[in-house]
């Protein structure tokens, strides 16, 4: 009895050690005190672009939330290793590493240069939103902090319907009692009852169930039609990784330099990238992604950067040739910076021009020169009349009006809802205005009760802003 007193005694005794053991070995690795606005900052300019926002979803690259814990097994060193060099790791046999290529090969992460310390504010930042609570209309909705989520009103319906199905049930029998009631009075005998299955199958019952069904069917058909073609919160991955918080946020470029047909035109028109090149023509590396984004506007205009110079017939020109114009240029490029080409830029250079390929080509379109196929974010139905040009030269619009602060938009999302009540909203409430603009001359009664003081303000709804043939003609 001792010997197994003792023996349970020293089985507790290494429990304990191995328990304190694993506690100090997760406080080795457990990161210091997190920058979480810091960390925010970090995942959009590096992660997001290839890392859904959630968290919880996988996008160009899978999803991040939970990764601190599926590296757990590892020394965390190995983990910012994998952020930073993650090729590196890959070529080295890194367990770990390997796995995650064989899930997502052949798509390459890009390499970093971030601190132990960034990458920790960059981890809690994913852990923050990846833990926090499924926000349904607050705040945080459709911010892409936190994971998105609508009412599901199933239940609430679904128990209104039973409710009622057993209210029409025993009022369908109430009636057949009452009824037979008075037959009874009426004849002075008792005739045989109709049962309940005769009840609910009668034609009243089945005529109710057609109107049910009809009512159902056209709430659906029409709630769905309503909603077709609006995707408020859409915010697709792009063939060109361009940043709307660095030029028009950081850069101050006004949205109507690219985007000139909004100022003159129906349309705002995706600007060309002839445009592009007004200004890239002199900045060839960008501040982000280097040579990566940039190459590619090149190779779908033909501009060549290493002589700085447009190429002779580049419509016709095979694949071949161009692949040696801009892996010379990346190239070229890199030694530049790193005095050497050595493994890492070969692999850099390689995946570049794969880049360049993918996002230029696609089924539809096998040649890299052409122009660059962007992604449509917002489109109105046909029926639909918008003029841009009505809105921002006329009505003096700001384009935040419509498409929210694009200004600190890495990528661009459909931002309003862009429904039939949204604009008619926007119309009741927006002024119009009319100082300085000739084009509103014509309303002489207004002009005449404003100068007089009868009243201060005119809005889009009484210049006509809601008559039907203005957007339906």
């Amino acid at each position: 009895m001792m010997d197994f007193k003792r023996l349970t005694a020293s089985l507790l005794f290494l429990c304990l050690i191995g328990t304190a053991g694993l506690v100090s070995a997760q406080e080795a690795q457990a990161p210091p005190t997190a920058d979480l606005a810091e960390g925010e900052t970090l995942f959009k300019n590096n992660c997001a672009s290839c890392h859904n926002k959630n968290m919880k979803d996988d996008l160009t690259g899978p999803a991040l939330g939970g990764a601190e814990e599926r590296w757990a097994a590892y020394p965390r060193e190995d983990l910012y290793k994998w952020v930073n060099n993650s090729q590196a790791m890959i070529s080295s046999g890194h367990p770990r590493a390997v796995e995650l290529w064989a899930q997502n090969k052949p798509k390459i992460m890009n390499n970093f240069n971030l601190t132990n310390q960034q990458i920790d504010n960059i981890l809690a930042y994913v852990n923050k939103v990846y833990t926090a609570p499924v926000v349904a209309n607050g705040p945080g909705a459709g911010t892409g902090g936190q994971a998105q989520g609508k009412p599901n009103n199933l239940l609430l319906f679904g128990g209104l319907f039973a409710v009622l199905a057993i209210l029409a049930i025993v009022l369908a029998r109430v009636i057949s009692n009452l009824n037979y009631i008075t037959l009874v009075q009426e004849t002075g005998s008792a005739p045989a009852r109709r049962t309940l299955v005769q009840i609910l199958t009668g034609k009243g019952m089945i005529a109710f169930a057609v109107f049910v069904v009809v009512v159902l069917g056209g709430y659906t058909t029409v709630n769905n039609a309503i909603n077709l073609g609006r995707q408020q919160g859409y915010e697709p991955a792009q063939p060109i990784l361009f940043s709307h918080a660095t030029h028009a946020g950081l850069h101050k470029i006004d949205c109507n330099y690219c985007h000139d047909g909004a100022r003159r035109s129906k349309h705002s028109v995706i600007p060309a990238a002839s445009t592009c090149m007004n200004c890239h023509k002199a900045i060839k590396v960008g501040s982000t992604y280097g040579t990566a984004e940039l190459s590619k506007i090149y190779a779908s205009i033909g501009f060549d950067p290493n002589t700085d110079q447009y190429i002779p017939n580049y419509e016709s020109l095979p694949q071949e040739e161009i692949e040696k114009v801009f892996t010379k240029w990346i190239t070229d490029t890199y030694i530049k910076e790193n005095k050497t080409l050595d493994p890492e830029g070969e692999l850099l250079v390689k995946k570049q021009w794969e880049g360049i390929v993918t996002s230029l080509t696609n089924p539809g379109k096998k040649q890299i020169q052409g122009p660059i196929e962007w992604t449509r974010i917002h489109n109105l139905p046909d029926h639909v009349y918008f003029n841009h040009s009505q809105h921002v030269a006329l009505g003096k619009l700001t384009c935040q009006t419509c498409h929210g602060p694009v200004e600190k938009m890495e990528v661009v999302k459909q931002y309003s809802p862009l429904s039939m009540g949204w604009c008619i909203n926007c119309h009741r409430k927006t002024e119009v205005k009319f100082a300085g603009n000739a084009y509103y001359d014509a309303y002489e009664n207004y002009h005449e009760e404003m100068a007089s003081g009868k009243r201060t303000t005119v809005t889009v709804e009484e210049i006509g802003g809601l008559e039907c043939q203005k957007c339906h003609y």
